[in-house]
């Protein structure tokens, strides 16, 4: 049982046997850009235990921000270097480290709507600008489910073959993320892997997350986006990691999620039973949603490491307990592209 955020870190970036295998051959430095966010903490330490595992002295690099310095001195305690870089700022990216693999994971959603200028800059101009600089490395890019059009629920969700139609600007700015990388691919060719991640979940924040805190507090679930995809952080953050040894030119493209299409009413009335509480649901599910089909990533990297029962649990523990939460709301509900 996960009843510390220092244990649900460690559970988050142990790696796999495969994570160790695949590392084992890693040229480092392997450079991770944005790495402050959600999930650029463990994915920087579950790198660093696979190459420890695998005895490649590799170095981690994490770039960020680091507007908060206990964020820093955590990544630093785990023998991961930090350089402290405001990625926009014109030759930014010329003063960081030349890097055989690089992840990008500088990324803006919320707020986007507010700021549609500051949205693109970061989702698009500066993938141009970070494809350009590392040109002679490989990337994996974190990409988004949200670069598909709603689909329809019996479908199994968009494949890698599903035509882009992203709904809303922020989407359209992922999407304009994607065609950076892959024009840098294409003009010198640089190998990528751009991943349509939709939704990566843990105890402290998700989807998951979201719809047991309102089935806690007993507050009303709206389910007209009724159907949606999940994984567990931490096999996200494998397949990413495993994924540079797919990066391709051109780029590789793979949508990272878990197995199963999930019914929102029905995550509602399982944390329901777990929390002896009623699940307040409302609306009507709409016959469309935005579901990725990921096959194709359970077909070579494995099935999910953590299933969804596993998830389910430790959700409704973390949170009848009182665990911190991330203050990150998904807004999974949305169909109109509005975050």
């Amino acid at each position: 049982m996960i009843t510390t955020e220092a244990q649900l870190e460690d559970l988050l970036s142990t790696p796999s046997a495969e994570d160790i295998a695949d590392l084992r051959a890693l040229e480092g430095p392997l450079l991770i850009l944005g790495a402050a966010g959600k999930m650029g903490p463990s994915l920087a330490r579950r790198a660093r235990r696979a190459l420890d595992a695998s005895g490649n002295t590799a170095r981690v690099i994490a770039v960020s921000r680091f507007s908060q310095p206990e964020s820093r001195a955590l990544f630093e305690s785990w023998g991961i270097d930090t350089i402290s870089c405001e990625l926009l700022e014109t030759g930014a990216l010329d003063k960081l480290p030349d890097a055989p693999n690089v992840v990008f994971m500088a990324a803006r959603k919320f707020g986007s709507t507010g700021n549609p200028a500051l949205t693109w800059a970061i989702n698009t101009f500066l993938p141009g600008l970070v494809a350009r600089r590392y040109k002679d490395s490989r990337i994996a890019a974190f990409s988004s489910g949200n670069v598909y059009p709603l689909v329809p629920v019996e479908s199994g969700g968009a494949t890698e073959q599903t035509p882009t139609d992203p709904i809303g600007e922020y989407a359209q700015s992922v999407l304009g993320r994607e065609r950076m990388f892959e024009h840098g691919s294409i003009e010198h060719g640089t190998r990528v892997a751009l991943l349509r991640l939709n939704y990566a979940v843990e105890q402290r924040y998700g989807v998951l997350f979201d719809i047991a805190t309102k089935v806690f507090n007993e507050r009303d679930i709206d389910v007209s986006m009724g159907h949606v995809n999940v994984i567990w952080q931490g096999d996200a953050n494998s397949v990413t990691l495993r994924s540079l040894n797919r990066a391709s030119s051109p780029p590789f493209v793979l949508n990272l999620t878990g197995p199963r299409t999930l019914r929102v009413r029905d995550l509602a009335h399982e944390f329901a039973h777990r929390f002896g509480k009623p699940a307040r649901v409302t609306g009507t599910e709409k016959p469309t949603a935005l579901l990725n089909n990921a096959e194709l990533c359970h077909k070579l990297f494995g099935p999910p490491q953590v299933g969804l029962e596993q998830v389910l649990d430790m959700v409704a523990a973390w949170i009848e307990r009182g665990g911190r939460s991330l203050n990150k709301p998904t807004h999974f509900e949305m169909r109109e592209g509005k975050f």
